[in-house]
């Protein structure tokens, strides 16, 4: 059944990027919201530190390096899981309410994207002829991409979706 896109948004103004983590509360929240913002506040925190100290060795250069593998994994096991229950089904069924929710939920999953950066970097995986600046370089340029795109999706996400669906000059005469 093929929703209408505009009646939708307007029978519920919540984003499915707000209503993913207000849904079956507290998990929800925790697991598409808690673990990988503790994890983006953990990566900028202790790269902050790594590139103050340039201690390659201390806790801070552990921390940032576990933290990375574990977020790179974790947010691809999220997107996997969000792109074949939510986006696939949402697609297929013109579920979505409007361009401000395509948004949210896009730019919430575009973090796999620096996420797994930072994960294939630690794991040696890319960045292999880089030298230690380079690949303290790129690895604050991934923590960077991840914090702006998860800002971008928490903006949109938090919009009433019927905002960015155009009304007919008629409807609104009436």
């Amino acid at each position: 059944m093929r929703t209408d896109c505009s009646a939708h948004a307007a029978m519920n103004p919540m984003t499915h990027y707000m209503e993913l983590l207000a849904t079956n509360q507290p998990w929800q929240l925790l697991i598409f919201m808690a673990v990988p913002v503790i994890c983006a506040e953990t990566l900028a925190i202790s790269e902050l530190i790594v590139l103050y100290t340039r201690k390659l060795d201390g806790l801070a250069r552990r921390v940032n390096r576990v933290t990375g593998i574990f977020a790179g994994l974790y947010f691809l096991g999220v997107f996997v899981y969000l792109l074949l229950n939510v986006v696939i089904p949402l697609t297929i069924s013109g579920g979505w309410r409007g361009p401000g929710d395509v948004i949210a939920v896009g730019f919430y999953l575009s973090g796999v994207v620096p996420f797994l950066g930072m994960a294939s970097l630690e794991l040696g995986i890319v960045g292999r002829k880089l030298d230690e600046n380079g690949k303290l370089g790129l690895h604050a340029t991934f923590v960077g991409i991840f914090l702006v795109v998860a800002h971008i999706a928490m903006i949109f996400g938090m919009l009433d979706p019927s905002l960015f669906i155009a009304v007919p000059k008629a409807a609104m005469e009436m």
